[in-house]
């Protein structure tokens, strides 16, 4: 089923699916995800759905850049490949929101998996987001936070 799914290869691809119920997830893929749900990773409590950043775009970001929005909500969520391996890719899914978690992410339940995200397009997103230049804006990395 997932190797089906289309790849996005592109920040502006990935601007196409951008909806209401459209949401990205850093994981191993939907296949896994099917028969779990996230957990607290400071508790270890079970959630009640899938940890996810929207796609939608909010009405107040007006007529900026659609293609900067998407690239940072990938950005944000980066590092969990480097925490939790080699195989954790960013995808692409339809969902139902069914609560919040301890950060305040939308808590999914996968309608329909919908496109995997290229490492091209990673790379694009990085590209977008260095090029603002912010020096207080970065991803939510906690691990560099220098405990």
């Amino acid at each position: 089923m997932t190797d089906e799914l289309p790849t996005i290869t592109s920040i502006a691809e990935l601007v196409g699916y951008v909806g209401d119920d459209v949401y990205v997830r850093w994981s191993k893929g939907p296949g896994v995800d099917a028969a779990s749900t996230s957990r607290d990773s400071l508790t270890g409590v079970e959630l009640p759905g899938l940890s996810a950043s929207p796609l939608r775009i909010e009405p107040w970001w007006a007529d900026r850049s659609h293609e900067l929005w998407v690239a940072r909500r990938l950005f944000d969520y980066r590092h969990l490949r480097d925490l939790r391996g080699s195989d954790v890719r960013a995808w692409v899914l339809r969902g139902d929101e069914v609560g919040r978690g301890p950060d305040n992410e939308p808590l999914v339940r996968c309608l329909e998996p919908l496109a995997w995200v290229a490492d091209e397009a990673l790379l694009e997103c990085e590209e977008l987001v260095n090029a603002q230049h912010s020096e207080e804006w970065g991803s939510l990395d906690r691990s560099s936070s220098g405990r």
